[in-house]
């Protein structure tokens, strides 16, 4: 699934609209805090791994959609590494990383089974580029149509203007379906009621903002009701839908 972030990116979510998740495993913590820092600004979760016992701890706990690994580690090399990980997800997206730019190495480590090389130095930029590809490519986003977008068990289809959760049937009206769509086309982020306003009603903040706290309290009562909310107010803030909690 794919969404638009606000800085003009496509984000790649999950099929159940949570972040994609990677795993970045270097026993260089500049290189981790450096990668994890660029990989969160796509929108993503971040979990990093200094050695290959933690790597393969992490990604047993962590489940993530693809993997940097570096090919030397301190208790282990990237290869050893690859094996454990493919035991437990086998077609986990790996990236290797590494300060070695011989022919040899970079045939071994995709003879082993990884999916693609960057050598050190690397640009920021072709990592966050190459896992992209990596992501779309193992279907770990999911590859709906773009006019259906799903938050948790929440699908709104913006062509036919179907809404469901957990399969059952919601209908809204007009109003009702521009807000969901808005608050759906940014999951986990926090809009505030002027931002809301413009989009929706295309107002300008001038003390209209009951009518945001009137019509997220309609959406409440048809999305949320008898059921864990995805709907939510951040005080002094505004508003977020996010999957709901299990």
């Amino acid at each position: 699934m794919t969404t638009t972030s606000p800085q003009g990116r496509t984000e790649l979510l999950r099929p159940d609209g949570s972040p994609v998740r990677v795993l970045v495993v270097d026993d260089e913590q500049s290189i981790t805090e450096l990668l994890s820092m660029a990989l969160r600004y796509e929108g993503w979760q971040i979990r990093s791994a200094a050695d290959g016992r933690d790597a393969v701890r992490a990604a047993r706990e962590f489940r993530p959609d693809a993997v940097v690994l570096d090919m030397m580690l301190p208790d282990m090399d990237g290869l050893s590494v690859l094996g454990r990980l493919r035991r437990e997800q086998q077609d986990m997206p790996v990236l290797f990383l590494t300060a070695r730019d011989a022919v040899e190495d970079r045939i071994a480590g995709l003879t082993a089974g990884g999916d693609d090389y960057v050598t050190k130095p690397f640009s920021l930029e072709e990592v966050v580029a190459r896992l992209r590809g990596l992501i779309r490519r193992s279907g770990a986003a999911d590859r709906r149509p773009e006019s259906v977008l799903v938050v948790g068990d929440l699908t709104l289809d913006e062509d036919s203007h179907d809404v469901t959760r957990a399969g059952v049937d919601i209908h809204l009206t007009a109003t009702e379906f521009e807000l969901l769509r808005y608050l759906m086309r940014n999951p986990r982020r926090v809009l505030s009621k002027a931002q809301i306003l413009d989009r929706v009603w295309s107002y300008d903040f001038g003390g209209r903002a009951n009518v945001v706290e009137l019509y997220i309290s309609y959406l409440r009562r048809k999305i949320d009701a008898g059921r864990e909310p995805m709907i939510h107010t951040r005080r002094s803030a505004g508003y977020l839908i996010k999957p709901a909690v299990a």
